[in-house]
């Protein structure tokens, strides 16, 4: 029973990347996705975002700008907010596997140049049943991830802001078997968020337009590890880099064109099928590099992330992620948004198209999106987003009023 919950979470991952097998044939030797640990840190928790196609480096700041970019939170048209997110995941393999989301900042003092965020992250992974060899069910697992974080940003001008944010995570995904002598328990881990955003605002013609550029390199931590520090896993250190250009089309009404790259700063692991371990020395060669892998720190991978993959310049390349995105915004309070995001088919075939709709009073905002993955087998597709917002200024209004 030896990491049971811990195989659960990477058939789930697994069943992802199987859609590139699926959809077109592959060879081995080029199908190679990043294995990291955590992955649900990856997984975009809020409507607006997800329905970008996963964007949200650059984009006007907004409560859940804690996952996208912290350091937008100091250019916040409002003094603060909260939010409640809300996401069926893979509801088409797994009923009953979801991620909450609770995001809130707020911005202290009268200088509007600062602001604190912070976010409660859960991801269930739904009722696992152990069964023994009668079948019966023996056990009751219900294996989770959370992570709970903080962050801190800062204008230091009036067109550019960094912010940091600090995590504590937490993988409930191994249990102890005293009967097999099995010592696989909860993983906790730490990371930190270092982030930047620049806003401008050029005129063209006789229009005001927004520009406005960001970038986050998120989860740099501690690996994780299930068995007592025994067969450690990197976290999914990731760079983010996106634009966003908003121009007005009319009175009221405005249009955002966003654009998000990333990559994971994690180095590729060494894959048996790539030594010749049918000799000793090709056996020897590839212990050695799984056990250099292994021995690597966090910061040596992220650095080597940049030149480790076995297909060179050309496999670097597919390991970047790209998204494009448009949001129609008319007055403040109507929304609609839809975008694409695109993974190599050699890394996982993560590739869909999201669509989305918000709604927006003075105090409180509705949110929603739907995910329609480009793989007809892909176990994403119809993925469904809910974000409930609330505005704190329009609050104050609305009690002040009273």
């Amino acid at each position: 029973m030896i990491g049971f919950k811990r195989i659960i979470t990477i058939n789930l991952v697994a069943a992802v990347a199987s859609v590139a097998m699926a959809d077109d044939y592959i060879k081995d030797s080029e199908f190679n996705p990043i294995n990291t640990g955590v992955n649900s840190l990856l997984i975009a928790p809020d409507a607006r975002g997800a329905s970008l196609g996963d964007i949200g480096a650059a984009t006007e700041p907004d409560v859940n700008s804690q996952f996208w970019n912290p350091s937008k939170y100091a250019f916040a048209l409002s003094r603060g907010g909260v939010s409640l997110s809300y996401t069926p995941w893979m509801r088409n393999l797994i009923k009953d596997i979801f991620l909450t989301n609770i995001s809130g900042y707020w911005k202290p003092g009268r200088d509007d140049n600062q602001a604190i965020g912070a976010s409660l992250r859960y991801f269930s992974l739904g009722n696992v049943d152990i069964h023994n060899i009668d079948g019966a069910a023996d056990i009751s697992l219900h294996p989770y991830e959370m992570s709970i974080d903080l962050s801190y940003s800062r204008k230091l001008s009036e067109t550019y802001s960094m912010g940091l944010t600090l995590r504590y995570i937490y993988s409930d995904l191994g249990f102890a078997d005293t009967y097999a002598g099995d010592q696989s328990t909860g993983a906790p881990a730490f990371s930190a968020d270092l982030a930047g955003y620049f806003t401008t605002y050029p005129i063209i013609g006789r229009n005001e337009c927004q520009w406005s550029w960001g970038w986050n390199i998120s989860n740099i931590g501690t690996k994780v590890s299930y068995n007592q520090g025994a067969d450690p896993a990197f976290l999914p250190t990731n760079l983010r880099l996106g634009t966003t250009f908003m121009f007005p089309m009319a009175d009221n009404h405005n249009l955002a064109l966003s654009l998000d790259l990333n990559k994971l700063l994690v180095p590729t692991k060494p894959r048996e099928s790539d030594y010749d371990t049918s000799t000793v020395e090709g056996e020897e060669k590839y212990l050695e590099a799984l056990q250099k892998w292994e021995d690597m720190s966090p910061i040596s991978g992220i650095f080597k992330s940049f030149s480790d993959a076995p297909g060179g310049f050309k496999e670097e390349m597919r390991e970047i992620n790209w998204s494009l995105g448009a949001e129609y915004d008319f007055n403040n309070r109507f929304f609609l948004r839809t975008g694409y995001h695109h993974e190599s088919r050699y890394k996982g075939n993560r590739n869909y198209i999201g669509f989305g709709a918000g709604f927006s009073l003075n105090v409180v905002r509705l949110d929603a999106s739907y995910m329609v993955a480009t793989a007809a087998t892909s176990p994403l597709d119809q993925t469904l987003r809910f974000t409930l917002t609330f505005d704190m200024d329009g609050l104050a209004e609305l009690f002040g009023r009273r």
